[in-house]
């Protein structure tokens, strides 16, 4: 491990990731040298997401990373138990958990069908759950060995304002399972050497969600590129675990606690107007 990579020889295993912020979250840890483990569905390619795990493996390992794609259902304890099992076989541990993979459906309760509401819950927060727990062994084993363990979940702080939970209750419900996980794990290994934490941006990112299912093209030029999720996620992931645990930390926070506070970089339309603010904040 050298300084300037600290992630080099790393393990991270990811929910998701074929595409949008996922992918270049994996792509930042990449670059490091760090193993990666995606745990995906999308084996053949989707008339209207970009990209599958074939494609995601592909450039995580032109940046530098050594990747096992695990063709897989997050909702499946087998298909989990199993990539869990590959990783630490191929790369001999896990040192970092990326909570990633969700799925959204911001319909009020009465036009929320309870096949998405399951979904949701399945994806989000039990998947979340199930990633976590199941990866806590080689985590414990990271931390007794230095090697800075985390776990990260992309979810929102709990805002109890009720208009989140009124506006989309089932998608509310879903996301803040996934930031209960992190408050609970945070408190449960809270000795043991473990980070848990959450991230959110500030703004939409413009990922295929944004595009296709929240606001369409007017939203998406309103929007910051995922790169400022995974510049974030990489000053979380690069931490010290034992002191950074049980925050709900929010993109923009934290490159400016790095120092970095010009983020034009970022924009996906260049200037100055107003930028579009993300959900639950």
């Amino acid at each position: 491990m050298t300084e300037s990579k600290p992630l080099a020889g790393k393990t991270v295993i990811m929910s998701g990731g074929s595409r949008g912020i996922g992918l270049e979250i994996a792509k930042r840890a990449a670059a490091d040298g760090a193993n990666i483990t995606l745990i995906a569905k999308t084996d053949q390619p989707h008339p209207k997401l970009p990209g599958t795990i074939h494609t995601a493996a592909a450039e995580l390992e032109q940046a530098g990373g050594q990747v096992l794609p695990f063709v897989g259902d997050i909702r499946d304890d087998d298909a989990v138990a199993e990539a869990v099992r590959q990783t630490a076989e191929r790369f001999g541990g896990i040192d970092i958990v990326v909570n990633n993979a969700s799925a959204i459906d911001l319909s009020p309760t009465s036009a929320l069908s309870m096949k998405k509401y399951d979904l949701m819950q399945d994806i989000n927060c039990r998947g979340s759950f199930l990633l976590s727990k199941l990866s806590l062994p080689h985590l414990r084993a990271s931390a007794q060995a230095g090697r800075n363990p985390h776990i990260l979940t992309l979810s929102p702080p709990l805002n109890l304002d009720p208009k989140w939970a009124g506006g989309s209750l089932g998608y509310t419900i879903a996301k803040y399972g996934m930031s209960l996980t992190t408050l609970g794990l945070a408190e449960e290994l809270k000795n043991e050497g473990i980070g848990v934490n959450s991230l959110w941006p500030r703004t939409t990112i413009a990922t295929a969600a944004v595009r296709n299912l929240l606001g369409g093209e007017q939203m998406v030029a309103t929007s910051r590129t995922p790169d400022i999720y995974a510049d974030a996620a990489y000053l979380v992931l690069t931490s010290p675990a034992e002191k950074t645990t049980g925050n709900f930390f929010i993109d923009d926070d934290v490159l400016a606690a790095h120092g970095i506070t010009d983020l034009d970089k970022y924009r996906v339309t260049p200037g100055d107007g107003p930028l579009t603010t993300d959900l639950f904040l």
